[in-house]
């Protein structure tokens, strides 16, 4: 039950609220409050909880599962044999590709078991569908699992689990839930709307984290969109309009691709499964040219959401015109769904596709291609926040910059890398709303964010100030703060690449991202001299208060984070090492090295 709580309390808070009276503010704020604070606790539970050792929940479910529909669902005893003794052949035959022939339909006919009767059939399906899904590698480090159908005439069942990748990322989204309306205490227009779509923005996110049946990542996937697409629309700045339907639609595209890449495989060799456990153990059944368009739909999907270059655009204008809170989920959580969706789908279902030669005689295979956009994100984005004269959007191109680890990390497909890549994308999550918050802060005050008009707030406000250079420091990679070590296993990743013989990555791209360090430090330090520095160019400057509490109380938290992960970056690695060295195996297997 504890994943049901933590993903749905915040929605059904939400809807509670919209049924509260509009002018009862302060109750509307203390009942999200509390429904932050609960999931928060929750999530806590759930990560202190986990443990990668021993028996896997989910094998353990499924085996009930099965149990339980072979006595029940099937009285005669000569057809609960033949279904028994399928089950052993698919244990057999895992891992292995079998061609199509690791269907519902080719082990029913290997045993002789009669598929004419609805009812047979579809308790057949089902224990196909739970015996895969036990054979997938990533099954042994799922140890929170709910397993229960919910649209039974289209396979569509309610899976949700967790494992060392998703449970930091859950966690984060609660942390982030409890600060962002905390700092969102000061909100006055259209308070009961904007707390409620806020909770159901939190549902949704964690339902994508959570999510093993592809239909059921999918909806969660489409439920962000319109509490985002709404904060943006209506809380945000003078262009809110144009940023909210350009985020719409870049999203929306991504998730059409998604979409068809879903209903393929569901299709594929009379599968009809949805269950993303039961689809990683049939991967190496598809071809490789079916994998390649696999890959680049998903591909496409959540490199918007990522985002990487070409697809970015739509970032900065939203992130500008977002209000704080909104800007600090967009790239705390909301960005690494993009990164998530790489480890989780693209590359264990299409396990193949990354690795093959594919028609781009420069690149060679999509591994060296993702390694270049990495490149690209990580020195274009760099650049681009250097010449921003927006505190905001220099802050959002930095988030472009950063997440370009993520994907070289990624493409190194070393265990350095991935857990890199993987540790970046939560770093980034705590330094980047970090860095929105010390924007919203300033913005609150001057109500603008033009760099140039800054200077000499460091005297006026040294609390802020000392808040803000620890944020801006973590974003840096500072070592003893939480970027540096992301950033520096992805380097020795991809460092060690280029002698292995699943991605074969250059050593090149590791010196052409080098510089992206040195662009970080030169826009990191000059906007802490333009705004902290030299002699205020604004008598106004010098009534601003310092930080009062409602902003200490969402900023220290994440400061405090930056150093303990910065000095104990194991507390995360040990969770996700596991999961993080499964998805390398998995395609080193598929490369046969």
């Amino acid at each position: 039950m504890l994943l049901t709580l933590v993903t749905f309390i915040p929605g059904i808070v939400g809807l509670i609220i919209l049924a509260l009276p509009s002018q009862n503010k302060s109750l509307i704020k203390w009942t999200a409050m509390a429904a932050a604070v609960v999931t928060f606790i929750i999530s806590c539970m759930l990560l202190t909880g986990y443990h990668d050792q021993g028996e896997s929940k989910a094998e353990a479910v499924f085996d009930q599962e099965i149990a339980a529909i072979v006595d029940t669902q099937v009285t005669d005893s000569a057809l609960q044999g033949k279904m028994r003794a399928a089950v052993q052949l698919i244990k057999a035959d895992y891992g292995k590709d079998g061609g199509d022939g690791r269907g519902p339909a080719s082990y029913a006919a290997k045993v002789d078991l009669s598929l004419d009767n609805e009812e047979i059939a579809a308790a057949w399906h089902d224990v196909w569908e739970l015996t895969m899904a036990q054979g997938a590698m990533a099954t042994e480090h799922i140890k929170y699992v709910e397993y229960g159908t919910w649209i039974s005439s289209f396979n569509i069942h309610y899976f949700m689990g967790a494992d060392g990748l998703s449970l930091p990322l859950v966690w984060l989204t609660a942390l982030l839930g409890v600060i962002c309306l905390a700092y969102s205490w000061n909100i006055e227009k259209a308070t009961k709307a904007y707390f409620a779509l806020f909770l159901m923005l939190q549902s949704g996110i964690t339902g994508v984290f959570l999510a093993l049946d592809f239909f059921l990542f999918y909806v969660f996937w489409e439920v962000v969109l319109l509490p985002m697409y709404f904060l943006i629309g209506f809380w945000g700045g003078p262009r809110r309009i144009y940023a909210a339907i350009k985020f719409f639609i870049y999203t929306l595209a991504g998730s059409v691709l998604m979409l068809i890449a879903m209903l393929a495989m569901y299709f594929h060799a009379g599968y009809d499964s949805f269950n993303v456990l039961t689809l990683m153990e049939a991967a190496n059944t598809f071809s490789w040219d079916f994998q390649f368009w696999l890959f680049l739909g998903m591909f496409v999907a959540f490199a918007i959401k990522v985002p990487i270059f070409p697809f970015h655009t739509w970032l900065p204008d939203a992130h500008v015109q977002a209000p704080t809170a909104a800007s600090v989920v967009l790239a705390g959580v909301l960005l690494k769904m993009g990164g998530y969706g790489f480890f989780r789908f693209s590359f264990t279902l299409c396990p193949n596709a990354g690795t093959g030669e594919i028609a781009m005689p420069i690149f060679g295979n999509f591994i060296n291609f993702i390694a270049v956009l990495g490149v690209i994100n990580i020195v274009y984005g760099a650049f681009c926040a250097l010449a921003q004269k927006d505190f905001k959007s220099l802050v959002a191109y930095s988030s472009v910059s950063h997440m370009g680890f993520v994907l070289l990390g990624l493409a190194a497909m070393t265990d350095a890398g991935v857990q890199g890549a993987a540790l970046q994308m939560f770093n980034h999550g705590l330094s980047s709303a970090m860095m929105f918050l010390i924007v919203g802060v300033i913005y609150d005050r001057a109500h603008h964010r033009n760099l140039d008009k800054f200077g000499g707030i460091g005297a006026q406000m040294p609390y802020y100030t000392g808040i803000a250079t620890l944020g801006f420091f973590a974003s840096l990679g500072l070592p003893g703060l939480n970027g540096f070590i992301s950033e520096a296993l992805v380097f020795m990743g991809a460092y060690d690449a280029e002698a292995s013989s699943v991605a074969g990555m250059s050593r090149t791209f590791v010196y052409l991202a080098a510089p992206g360090i040195v662009l970080t430090a030169a826009y990191i330090l000059w906007t802490i001299q333009r705004v902290f520095m030299g002699e205020m160019k604004s008598e106004s400057y010098k009534k601003f208060p310092d930080l009062n509490f409602r902003e200490v109380f969402a900023l220290a938290p994440l400061g405090l984070l930056c150093i303990v992960f910065g000095v104990w970056p194991s507390l995360i690695l040990d969770f996700m090492n596991g999961t993080l060295s499964t998805v390398v195996l998995m395609v080193r297997t598929a490369a046969g090295s």
